[in-house]
């Protein structure tokens, strides 16, 4: 099933993405890809728990789909890949065989309440950055650039230099990213078990496209990708197959306020409930 807003450039689609990928989409329309797939270490998704048979059925799995990317991708296009540690090391090698990798990115975040305790947790996700062409691919340095600590605050000198300088205040971002999880008290939480904060999105979106370009996220999730290109002036196509996720994307890209008949609404959060239930009592006395 296919929704759209009123302008038509952003675009749910509800099912399957291997065979939506292969039926719905145009070869060589996507400017962006970002995916991130379920990582087959037995989370739960709605209705869906990500576990295969085995790792090879979980491999051959994610090839069937990534090679539908590789046909849909712009000649000039790029694609950001998310998966688990375990798993990177085999998908690393057979993108070296469709893309041109230009970075394999680290986002580390802080560490979530249960810890490890006989080995070292995890604490990074890990990112696979690739181009089609080396020659010609969108990378908007300056849309991303952050601070430069040796220039901004500590001042150094440069004595490299024939006249020596201060280092810039500002400089491109390193391969290792820091942005905090989505956590259940922030504005942009939604209930799902993997969901990605829109700063990662918003860099990754603002490096590697621009403003009219069509961007895929062939696992949408709460559309965390559509919704940060709606706001940065992108188009985009999420994908998306199970229905409690589908309403948060029609809700969040605004497409629709009502899903069989039921009004849309962000369910309101435990503290949330507890401060309207006092502003009742108190109306009461």
């Amino acid at each position: 099933m296919k929704y759209q807003d009123s302008s038509g450039h952003h675009i749910i689609l509800f099912g399957d993405s291997i065979k939506l990928l292969d039926q719905e989409i145009k070869d060589k329309s996507i400017h962006l890809i970002f995916a991130d797939p379920p990582y087959n270490i037995g989370k739960k998704y709605a209705n869906f728990v990500d576990k295969w048979p085995t790792q090879e059925d979980y491999l051959s799995w994610c090839y069937s789909w990534l090679e539908l990317c590789f046909k849909k991708l712009h000649p000039e296009g790029s694609v950001y890949l998310m998966a688990s540690t375990q798993t990177i090391p085999y998908l690393d090698i057979y993108l070296r065989q469709h893309i041109h990798i230009l970075s394999r990115i680290i986002w580390h975040y802080d560490s979530s309440g249960v810890q490890a305790k006989n080995y070292f947790g995890s604490l990074y996700e890990p990112i696979i950055y690739g181009v089609k062409n080396t020659k010609s691919y969108t990378f908007n340095r300056d849309d991303i650039k952050i601070e430069a600590k040796t220039g901004s605050k500590r001042k150094l000198i440069d004595y490299r230099k024939a006249i020596p300088q201060v280092y810039n205040s500002h400089k491109v971002p390193g391969n290792v990213w820091y942005f905090p999880r989505v956590r259940y008290r922030m504005e942009e939480y939604e209930k799902h078990p993997t969901q990605k904060p829109e700063a990662l999105l918003k860099r990754i979106i603002l490096a590697s496209s621009n403003v009219g370009d069509t961007i895929l996220d062939p696992f949408s999730g709460t559309f965390t990708t559509s919704a940060v290109a709606q706001k940065l002036g992108r188009k985009s196509i999420g994908i998306e197959i199970e229905e409690d996720y589908i309403k948060i994307g029609l809700r969040r890209l605004g497409i629709s306020r009502y899903y069989n008949g039921i009004f849309l609404q962000k369910p309101l959060k435990s503290y949330q409930k507890n401060h309207q239930q006092l502003e009742l009592f108190k109306d009461d006395q």
